[in-house]
């Protein structure tokens, strides 16, 4: 079962990335954070946007050393089709997993057996290769990267100060949390 700070399922996979086809696995990724990005399918209408705002904040996903894994449950060879087609898409230069088997989507618990196709999902993995966080939404309800990004921040800044929390709409460089009985009953 997956559940928050259990490990990560691990996989192989064909992916296209850097205008080839690559096999591509989560365990060459350790020792980094990884958000793994479920979407339905490729030539789909809330997908490109979702995709495209994440594609928006690569350089600063790549400042904080943190790679993103598109995975979807087409093949390769239709993500290659997806990316020299859409303008949206073209802007991806992380890997776009393929996952026509579906091993990575069970793996995950987000396929839509029904359907063939993996739910809006996306995974944060720390380097330990730990899920530290899960959001799952309805097939219209697109994701949102800035809060995705403001997620990984502060993954990052627990994971360097143990003991200390950042309290709802954390943002970097605002007052933090340390939690203890001198702040029970006080928030």
């Amino acid at each position: 079962m997956i559940t928050l700070n259990s490990i990560a399922p691990t996989f192989k996979a064909m992916a296209f990335v850097d205008h080839n086809f690559k096999e591509v696995s989560l365990e060459e990724y350790k020792e980094k954070f990884v958000v793994l990005f479920f979407y339905p399918a490729d030539f789909t209408f809330v997908c490109p946007t979702e995709i495209e705002d994440v594609a928006n904040y690569k350089e600063e996903l790549d400042s904080l050393g943190v790679e993103v894994l598109f995975v979807s449950t087409d093949t390769h060879f239709v993500h290659a089709a997806w990316h020299s087609s859409s303008p949206r898409i073209s802007k991806i230069t992380s890997p776009m997993i393929a996952d026509p088997t579906h091993t990575i989507s069970k793996a995950y618990e987000v396929l839509r057996e029904d359907e063939g196709v993996a739910n809006r999902a996306t995974f944060i993995i720390d380097p330990d290769q730990k899920i530290k966080s899960i959001e799952i939404t309805d097939e219209p309800i697109g994701r949102n990267a800035k809060e995705m990004v403001r997620k990984i921040k502060a993954l990052i800044y627990a994971r360097e100060n143990p003991g200390q929390a950042c309290p709802a709409k954390w943002e970097e460089g605002e007052e933090n949390l340390k939690p203890g009985i001198e702040m029970v009953g006080k928030l």
